[in-house]
């Protein structure tokens, strides 16, 4: 529905009430704070719409009412329905995917910017940029940034720094606008040119409530053209500040780690090792001395011990030795012939050959007689 606002109230609660007339009627209307969230511009009295949504009755007045779900600025609606086509055909193609946006670098030494070089967007720029950080260099593309000349000359631009490739990162846009004047950043062989450039593209078109296919695609969006240049360049005060605060760090941690290597050092010097470096092995010569003494004395004692158990077994194998009986007078007597020892007289008869063994020498003997061991008294 087209028509004309009337009687515009925007509630506390975020709805809008308001009366949309032409030259022959008038309606009730209505939109709801969610669905006005999404508008691009501000409506008011005696603004000239298009209004999207439904006619239902509201029960407590019993009138009807329009529910407006959409509502753009009246001459825009076949650029507005040509920009959700296009942007419904590339999000399809997987342009907007957000895997596919490539890092802006950090420390860019060059960066490209594709506008009009009388705009207002161009000097923002390069005040912004000179004043984070001077030595970046700033390579100026100027380029219609309206009108029907405007798309081609953009992707040609695009195309131009990819083939120069000195560029770290490229900033399109300009600055804030109509719809219409807007509509080049909307085109879709610029959306094309931004997705395949190999340069990370950084699009800053218009105000911050502008929203463009250009923005979409890119691989950053900045709400202003002064923000694409925060964006872009560093902050050499901020950058120095950092530098200045690591130097900082690295030089407490060099002083520690040194001064705990000074004590280290003066602990080591102040051992006995290191100042009586001969000791250890004047302990250890000392140490084997002893040893060789206990070993020396160990030995002595043990063989004393060992000639002292000798001379116990001898003394008591010579009590036992029948030749310790023999030199105390006693003999032994052998029968002949196997030699057997006599200890029964009984044993062997008269007339019969016997030895005798004496201490010194033997003697070999007939027997005379023989006394039973009975007629012994």
């Amino acid at each position: 529905m087209r028509g004309e606002i009337s009687n515009f109230k925007h509630h506390t609660s975020g709805h809008m009430y308001f009366t949309l007339k032409d030259e022959g009627a008038c309606v009730r209307a209505v939109m709801f704070r969610r669905q006005n969230a999404n508008l691009t511009f501000v409506p008011g009295d005696g603004m000239k719409v298009v209004a999207l949504g439904y006619i239902s009755v509201y029960d407590r007045d019993g009138q009807y009412q329009l529910y407006v779900e959409d509502m753009l600025p009246d001459g825009l609606g076949k650029l507005y329905l040509a920009f959700e086509q296009l942007k419904r055909k590339l999000e399809a193609e997987g342009l907007f995917d957000g895997r596919l946006k490539r890092p802006i670098p950090r420390m860019p030494r060059r960066v490209a910017i594709i506008t009009s070089p009388t705009g207002a967007a161009i000097r923002d720029m390069i005040t912004v940029s000179r004043r984070r950080f001077p030595n970046v260099h700033l390579v100026i593309c100027p380029v219609m940034v309206q009108g029907p000349e405007a798309p081609p000359q953009i992707c040609a631009a695009i195309d131009l720094v990819n083939r120069w490739g000195g560029a770290d990162v490229i900033i399109v846009g300009r600055g804030g606008g109509s719809l219409e004047e807007l509509w080049a950043f909307n085109d879709e062989s610029v959306a094309r040119a931004i997705r395949a450039s190999a340069t990370p593209v950084i699009s800053a078109v218009g105000h911050e409530t502008d929203v463009t296919i250009a923005d979409l695609v890119a691989d950053l969006r900045a709400a202003t053209p002064s923000a694409a240049a925060e964006l872009a360049v560093p902050d050499k005060a901020e950058l120095q500040a950092r530098l200045a605060a690591l130097l900082s760090r690295s030089c407490y941690a060099v002083r520690t780690r040194v001064e705990r290597g000074a004590r280290r050092l003066q602990n080591a010097v102040a051992r006995p090792v290191m100042s009586r470096p001969e000791e250890p092995l004047r302990q250890k010569a000392q140490r084997i001395d002893d040893l060789a003494r206990r070993l020396a004395a160990a030995m002595v004692r043990r063989h004393e011990a060992g000639v002292s158990r000798r001379d116990r077994l001898a003394g008591r194998l010579d009590a036992l030795s029948p030749l310790a009986t023999l030199s105390r007078g006693y003999s032994i007597c052998l029968k002949l012939p196997e030699k057997a020892i006599l200890r029964d007289a009984a044993a062997v008869g008269q007339g019969e050959p016997v030895e005798v063994i004496l201490n010194k020498g033997r003697l070999a003997c007939t027997v005379a007689q023989v006394f039973p061991e009975e007629g012994k008294a």
